[in-house]
């Protein structure tokens, strides 16, 4: 089981070094290290990463870095479109739901292995809010039907469209995150109901926990070692995992 506590630590490093991947790699850890069926690991994953991200968010709303007007266009869509994929995932099968995952584990390595170190932190005036909308809502249905909580989609819109610098980014995505995950958790408790599943609340609690400890350590980590090395490094692990689920469940 150390294996799992160890993999617990790591969603949590992830989240605090990059202000996201932390969700992206709980259900990996969930299903591969502890033994969860995919649902479960999915439901699991929302309840674990909104304990995490509500933590980390906490320094960035005292430094008041959080954009609170973003959170209201891109978090309001993003928490409906969470609740109706949660709904759709009782008419798709475990094993679909973790293909889907590991096409947007592909998508997210991709975008962070190829992502501009040179980015305008000004406001594009070309892009409407209703984009950010837009993209709320598409995040949002992922984050519920596969149990992402799209911070690697987050902060660049949040950055591009919205107008964003990067620290207050990554603060607004956290809040973000949370929000969507507990909207999530929450109707997956009636979704697991109808299959006869329940929520390991003990796991829940010791992976948030951990995850908590490691966030705050990758944080730390942060401040010492370059950004763009360490997407890059990040991007490639991600793109090995998703092939692997990939052939594991084809």
């Amino acid at each position: 089981m150390w294996l799992a506590w160890c993999g617990a630590l790591l969603i949590g490093i992830s989240l605090g070094l990059l202000g996201s991947g932390g969700s992206i790699l709980t259900v990996p850890v969930l299903i591969y290290l502890v033994g969860e069926p995919e649902k479960l690991a999915i439901a699991e994953s929302l309840g674990i990463v909104a304990a995490i991200s509500f933590i980390g968010s906490i320094p960035y709303v005292i430094k008041k870095e959080v954009h609170w007007v973003s959170l209201i266009f891109f978090g309001i869509p993003g928490m409906i479109g969470t609740y109706g994929g949660a709904s759709l995932s009782q008419y798709i099968s475990g094993n679909t739901q973790l293909m889907i995952f590991a096409g947007v584990m592909i998508i997210a390595a991709y975008m962070m292995i190829r992502e501009r170190t040179k980015v305008s932190y000004k406001k594009p005036a070309s892009i409407p809010k209703w984009v950010l909308v837009i993209e709320g809502l598409v995040v949002g249905v992922l984050t519920g039907l596969v149990g992402v909580g799209g911070g690697f989609l987050i902060i660049p819109a949040l950055v591009l469209i919205g107008g964003l610098s990067m620290r207050v980014a990554v603060g607004t995505s956290l809040l973000i995150i949370t929000l969507k995950s507990i909207l999530g958790f929450y109707k997956y408790i009636d979704v697991l109901a109808m299959e006869g599943l329940e929520m390991n609340w003990e796991l829940i609690g010791v992976f948030s926990l951990i995850g908590i400890a490691g966030s705050f350590v990758g944080n730390k980590i942060s401040q010492k070692v370059p950004q763009k090395q360490l997407k890059t490094g990040f991007g490639y692990f991600l793109m090995v995992m998703g092939a692997y689920i990939i052939y594991t469940n084809f």
